[in-house]
């Protein structure tokens, strides 16, 4: 069936190129205007912190992702200073729409003050170059404006500039593998135009959907970088294939079909299986992890698409001329050869070593502790991010992002009630006993009672950084004991929002929801995997290879992460959580990478198994002819997700060392020595309950170096 689509492909080569070509130009201009679409908002649906997040806004007037913080460094400010920076505040909250001041603050080296506005993160943040401007009208040019909505438009430019730095670090690393790899020829360049055709389709695609759905602002990093190096990876094993067959075919066109007949059904196995990974992430109930399985899904779907339509045209228009019958290209010699000799000679002895590089990998997890976000590690040159020093050192990085108790008392007038008072005066008692708290504000009139007189509100300042784990402790101690020790009447219920208890949801929601996660792979890949190579015993062997990459994959980006090393080795930050939308990302993907490798080497193995090889010589074969593009393909996914390590934003960053990571491990550890090693040791049973296609059967004799068409000992 693909060889019929490829001849088809080849005849109708001028409308591909052309629809590719329209798609790719489309993606571009959307690509320039995607960056107002997006937004970092870790809000999660039907939890109490965004019931108290919507009642702040639409009874206070007030958002906690819309909410802006002035900051003017001022040593021991006179009561003068402080009246006309209050006064500022005041008139600059009038040039936003909503905009609200709430009272000044100050202490011995700064000024501050909130201005809040009950619009969401992504419109907020777009309000901060008029808020920037109406400050320097208002003579505060000294003034630094951060908080949620300045942090995420100072954060944009800097995301873009990480991108295009990555994107050519990556088209770099990529051109001189597939030189080395395919030598100076046209078909070399074949892999970089199918990923620059794929990406930009992806992000034009992000773009449609960033207007249908909530997309998250690390998306085009993620994409791109990612796109580039799977897009490459899957031309690059078609490209290969078609130059070995092409001196074995009779026209340029029957290679072709005989390329996306063989190589073409590995990429679309493959390509479904990092589909399956990331759709998964669809059983996760969070907006913003949501948003990253579905922009990442587009990946493989456009990279197959293209390696289907895009690469077929492609290849015959840059076949070249080679004569009938010479020898092929990328034959099984070399390193892989005897790595695969090796393997199979050594079985248990190599299966023991690479599980235990492996288990060193996965140490590191028992350090590991996860965080919803954090506004510490953040580019220190940013506008919002010199503010936000200041005030850290001024007053403490809670000021920021504050907690808020917001209490429906049951109706109009209620909120004034001695009972009501009564417990939020208990409320408030009991929480400047918490270690964690730096003050509380409570009142009986606005801004702390609602025009209603229905709802009021406790405002809780904390010590530590919202995603801390002093943080998230204050807010499950607030939900589980404190607020039900105020006793509030019974037809008051109270709501615990702000970004700590925003993000205490969104780890609950997200890792509530892994077992799901988990089936959802699991199952998938199983199917994918067992349909295409007649096997019930790989794909768990493959499953259970792939669960192993991930973890030590984690393992390797806290070691990076919380121990510092890469801080050491390659300047990134040093913080001690790992954000927490990484690991379940980083697990969903590499399930899928993962599964890439495995099928690039066993559809090769099963062809050798169905032709009559040994098991072992299966191996061997299998090994030799896929090693090197595996290995070529590995090293371009991994330069190009070095643009991710490289970047300013630490989660993409730990994102980065994972991946990184788990593609060396998995290209090399695992399918180069793990998995042909536990093959080796089953033997003919690997292949079970399927036979091979081939009734004919080499004679056993002695294993020799000789070649990968030497008999090997049956086990």
């Amino acid at each position: 069936m693909l060889g019929r689509w490829a001849v088809a492909m080849v005849r109708w080569r001028l409308a591909v190129l052309v629809g590719w070509a329209a798609l790719a130009a489309a993606g571009t201009l959307a690509n320039a205007h995607l960056a107002t679409s997006l937004s970092t908002s870790l809000s999660v649906p039907s939890t109490s912190s965004a019931t108290a997040g919507a009642l702040l806004a639409s009874k206070f007037g007030e958002g906690p992702e819309g909410t802006f913080t002035v900051v003017l460094p001022s040593r021991a400010p006179s009561r003068r200073a402080f009246n006309r920076f209050n006064n500022v505040l005041v008139a600059a909250a009038q040039s936003l729409p909503g905009g609200k001041a709430v009272a000044a603050e100050g202490s011995a080296v700064v000024l501050y003050g909130d201005i809040s506005t009950p619009l969401d993160l992504q419109r907020a943040a777009g309000l901060t170059p008029g808020l920037r401007a109406s400050l320097a009208r208002l003579r505060a040019a000294r003034a630094e404006v951060t908080g949620l909505p300045a942090l995420q438009y100072d954060i944009t430019p800097v995301l873009a500039a990480d991108l295009h730095r990555g994107e050519a670090f990556a088209v770099v690393i990529a051109l001189v593998l597939l030189l080395a790899l395919l030598g100076p020829s046209p078909s070399a360049l074949v892999p970089l135009a199918v990923a620059f055709a794929t990406t930009s389709t992806v992000l034009g695609a992000v773009w449609v959907l960033a207007h249908l759905v909530q997309v998250v602002l690390y998306v085009p990093n993620v994409v791109g970088l990612l796109g580039l190096g799977l897009a490459v990876d899957y031309s690059l094993l078609l490209t290969r294939r078609f130059r070995e067959e092409l001196p074995l075919a009779p026209t340029v066109t029957q290679a072709v079909s005989t390329t996306l007949g063989t190589a073409g059904r590995a990429v679309v196995v493959s390509g479904t299986a990092v589909t399956i990974g990331l759709a998964a992430l669809f059983a996760v109930p969070v907006p913003f992890v949501r948003s990253l399985g579905l922009a990442g899904l587009l990946v493989p779907l456009a990279s197959m698409a293209s390696g289907l339509t895009l690469q077929p045209a492609l290849l015959s228009l840059a076949s070249g001329r080679r004569r009938r019958g010479s020898r092929p290209p990328g034959g099984p010699v070399g390193h892989w050869d005897r790595v695969a000799r090796l393997t199979v000679s050594h079985p248990l002895g190599c299966a023991v070593a690479a599980l235990g590089v492996l288990v060193a990998a996965l140490v590191p997890l028992g350090w590991l502790s996860l965080t919803p976000g954090s506004v510490e590690a953040i580019p220190a040159q940013m506008p919002s991010a010199r503010g936000l020093a200041v005030l850290r050192q001024g007053a403490g990085p809670g000021v920021i992002t504050p907690l808020d108790v917001v209490i429906d008392s049951g109706g109009n007038g209620r909120a004034a009630s001695p009972a009501m008072g009564t417990a939020t005066v208990r409320l408030a008692d009991s929480l400047t006993d918490q270690p964690d708290v730096f003050a509380v504000a409570i009142g009986n009139r606005p801004p702390y009672v609602d025009p209603t007189g229905r709802y009021r509100q406790v405002v809780i300042i904390e010590r530590s950084d919202f995603g801390a784990p002093a943080s998230q402790a204050l807010v499950n101690e607030l939900r589980r004991i404190l607020v039900p020790a105020a006793r509030f009447p019974p037809s008051a219920r109270a709501y615990v929002g702000g970004a700590a208890a925003q993000g205490a949801d969104f780890l609950s929601r997200t890792y509530g929801a892994l077992p799901w996660v988990i089936c959802i792979v699991v199952a998938g890949v199983f199917l994918v995997l067992a349909a295409a190579l007649r096997s019930a015993l790989l794909p768990l062997v493959a499953l259970s290879l792939d669960a192993l990459t991930a973890g030590a994959a984690t393992g390797v980006a806290v070691a990076l992460s919380h121990w510092g090393i890469g801080h050491q080795v390659f300047g990134t930050y040093h913080v001690p959580q790992l954000e927490g939308w990484v690991p379940i990302f980083l697990g969903a993907l590499l399930f899928g990478i993962g599964t890439d490798y495995q099928v690039f080497f066993l559809t090769r193995m099963r062809e050798a198994w169905d032709q009559g090889s040994s098991p072992r010589q299966a191996i061997v074969e299998g090994l030799s002819r896929s090693g090197p593009v595996v290995s070529g393909a590995a090293l371009v996914m991994a330069g190009a997700l070095l643009g991710l390590v490289n970047g300013q934003v630490v989660g993409l960053q730990e994102l980065g060392f994972g991946l990184v990571a788990g593609v060396v491990l998995d290209a090399t550890v695992v399918r180069g020595a793990l998995m042909p090693a536990f093959m080796a040791l089953l033997g003919g049973r690997s292949w079970w309950p399927s036979h091979p296609a081939s009734v004919t059967r080499p004679t056993p004799g002695v294993f020799s170096e000789a070649g990968p068409g030497a008999a090997l000992p049956r086990p």
